[in-house]
């Protein structure tokens, strides 16, 4: 890769970021389409995200990623904001503007242009969210965006489950989300299938014999899994919903869109399918190692 003094820089920001498989998703993009543009992880301590905007800024950043603990923090620091990232209340893109960043979610819209991929439906569909943090937020904005018929967040802490219930629903303006203690999964009806959405960090790795609920009789009620974790590439969660006869997906693809849909922010670039399944493959092969 030539740099020079026309290379662009974009780059992640957040503590930790040494485990990152971004760079892989921009550099290899940035190679295959003949952009100047390097991206590279800066670890930002605490207390310090502030500083790490403006500095990005001033030093003529094109762009960055924002990973945790920052896709909230990171808003009262940007000049302007995509209306889904305001609405779901995270930032996981910036994008440089005259006279600053403008905040983007693509996490979201990479997770829906994965399930699109996938061939999984949500308009219509009961749907389970294990969890209730900002990703599960998140989640649930999105399948009220796209028109689920019904959402259950199923969640340890009832409360928190019941907080992101009633912002769904003040933003959908019906009843369409509504919490459960994790504990009473056993009491979904029989005969109802849903689609279920994992959206904690439970089974990712070293933990990949975890899930948050092991329970067979729950499994026999998913007729499509989605487990928002890459890494490993097949979570326990993803083998219970098989082995009781359900599809079931994990992040990796949610990664690459979210990463995908960041560049062409940046650069207006449009990647093509072949490009697409070609880093996917480069993913792929970095996490069997």
């Amino acid at each position: 890769m030539k740099i020079d003094g026309y290379t662009r820089t974009c780059g992640l920001i957040g503590n930790p970021v040494e485990h990152t498989m971004s760079p892989i998703i921009h550099n290899t993009l940035s190679k295959r389409l003949g952009m100047n543009l390097v991206y590279v992880p800066f670890h930002v301590p605490d207390g310090h995200l502030k500083e790490a905007v403006a500095g990005a800024f001033a030093l003529n950043l094109l762009g960055l990623n924002v990973t945790v603990p920052y896709k909230s923090e990171v808003i009262p620091f940007l000049k302007d904001l995509d209306p889904l990232a305001e609405q779901i209340g995270a930032v996981n893109t910036l994008v440089r503007q005259e006279d600053g960043y403008k905040g983007y979610n693509t996490d979201i819209l990479g997770l829906y242009r994965a399930m699109c991929g996938d061939d999984v439906k949500i308009e219509g569909e009961n749907v389970l969210i294990l969890g209730a943090g900002g990703v599960a937020r998140a989640v649930a904005m999105l399948l009220a965006q796209k028109g689920a018929s019904r959402i259950l967040l199923l969640n340890r802490s009832l409360d928190k489950a019941v907080c992101v219930a009633e912002e769904v629903n003040a933003v959908a303006g019906r009843r369409l989300a509504e919490a459960m203690p994790l504990s009473d999964h056993r009491k979904l009806p029989e005969g109802e299938r849903y689609l279920a959405i994992q959206a904690t960090n439970v089974g990712m790795y070293p933990n990949v014999d975890e899930a948050v609920i092991t329970d067979d009789s729950f499994y026999q009620k998913i007729h499509t899994g989605y487990d928002l974790i890459f890494n490993p590439s097949q979570t326990r969660f993803m083998k219970l919903v098989k082995d009781h006869g359900g599809r079931a997906f994990g992040g990796m693809k949610m990664l690459l869109y979210q990463g995908i849909i960041a560049y062409e922010l940046w650069t207006g670039a449009q990647v093509g399918k072949e490009l697409e399944e070609e880093i996917y493959g480069r993913l792929t092969k970095a996490m069997e190692k």
